[in-house]
């Protein structure tokens, strides 16, 4: 018993493997290498990094502590789209929120006329009408 016990350990050992490698680099066809990946944090909060990909993306950003205790952040991002088309993305992300610009976003139309003077009227009107009226708590609403 203690032979084979003795013979199993010794089996395992020159098994293991010795010391260590890097393992080897291999690209499946899912997998994008990394091309550049730099990132700094300091210890106020303040942060950048820029990544890029060999596939072609590329993302920048930088960002500090508001006053608010969020982040400002600002930066871009880039990458093509399956149709071939190259998408270029600056932003900045504060306290009015995510802000993106960039000549493939979509941009609301001009409002096709000036509102029309009655529509103004009425909208003056009931602001006047809402400032006479007392304000009372409604009483649709009771308690249940």
């Amino acid at each position: 018993m203690k032979f084979v016990l003795l013979a199993v350990l010794a089996s395992v050992a020159a098994a293991a493997p010795q010391g260590y490698e890097a393992p080897s680099a291999r690209f499946d066809s899912d997998e994008v290498p990394i091309l550049r990946d730099d990132r700094v944090i300091e210890d106020d909060g303040r942060y950048n990094f820029d990544v890029e990909t060999g596939d072609g993306i590329v993302v920048s950003e930088s960002g500090s502590p508001a006053a608010d205790g969020g982040i400002n952040s600002a930066g871009s991002y880039s990458y093509t789209a399956p149709d071939g088309t190259p998408v270029h993305v600056e932003f900045v992300a504060d306290e009015n929120g995510f802000q993106p610009q960039g000549a493939h976003l979509p941009v609301a139309p001009e409002f096709p006329h000036p509102i029309p003077q009655f529509v103004l009227d009425q909208i003056a009107f009931a602001a006047e009408e809402d400032a006479r009226r007392p304000k009372e708590p409604s009483s649709r609403y009771g308690a249940p």
